[in-house]
């Protein structure tokens, strides 16, 4: 494939950002290959409502006692919505919280909530530029 080849692709097929995996993303295009329903971008839209309340929820991680069974619960959602999305690193964090919490060991939650945290960062910054521009 020519250097050529790859600047004529269209926008849409180009990797978005190293955080979201490409290959999920095609995934969920092929299920609106006209892109007349919007598909993607509200799959992404609904995600990132969800966001705000789960973050929350997941921010329990740094306070003393956290409320385990919630913050489980949440990291196990969302850690199925990121990977469809192809945000592979939130959920493989939120995988880690999820064991976590489910063991009980509250006391390793600061560090990995700190770190889902900069990876829902991360895939909220990449997910937004795969939005139109708000008119």
């Amino acid at each position: 494939m020519s250097p050529d080849h790859i600047l004529t692709m269209p926008p849409r097929l180009k990797p978005t950002s190293s955080v979201l995996d490409e290959q999920a993303l095609a995934r969920l295009r092929e299920l609106d290959p006209g892109g007349n329903n919007h598909l993607l971008e509200r799959v992404i839209g609904a995600f990132l409502k969800s966001l705000e309340q789960q973050e929350g929820v997941l921010g329990q991680g740094l306070a003393p006692a956290p409320d385990l069974a919630a913050v489980r619960h949440v990291a196990h959602t969302l850690k199925s919505a990121s990977a469809s999305l192809g945000a592979m690193g939130l959920s493989q964090r939120c995988a880690e919280i999820e064991a976590v919490a489910r063991a009980g060991e509250a006391d390793r939650l600061p560090e990995l909530t700190t770190q889902v945290l900069a990876e829902i960062d991360a895939a909220r910054q990449a997910m937004q530029q795969l939005l139109p521009p708000a008119q």
